[in-house]
């Protein structure tokens, strides 16, 4: 995987986190025709980068964490 294509799938994560309509990790993995592991590294690399991204089983989405100040 190119680090173009990595960095498109890291924006594309973060657009349907924001609208928290990423489905499952699965989901994201068969839309984005990569692993599951891929999705979940690419995830990791998003929360490295300082973004607070997590799973809502609830909404069965990534989801971003609003900060409130």
């Amino acid at each position: 995987m190119t680090r173009i294509y990595r960095e498109n799938l890291k924006v594309r994560i973060l657009k349907l986190a924001d609208m928290q309509s990423t489905g499952s990790p699965d989901d994201l993995a068969f839309r984005f025709n990569v692993s599951k592991r891929t999705v979940k590294r690419i995830v990791s690399e998003i929360r490295g980068e300082g973004r607070d991204i997590r799973y809502s089983p609830s909404k069965k989405s990534y989801v971003m964490e609003k900060e409130f100040v």
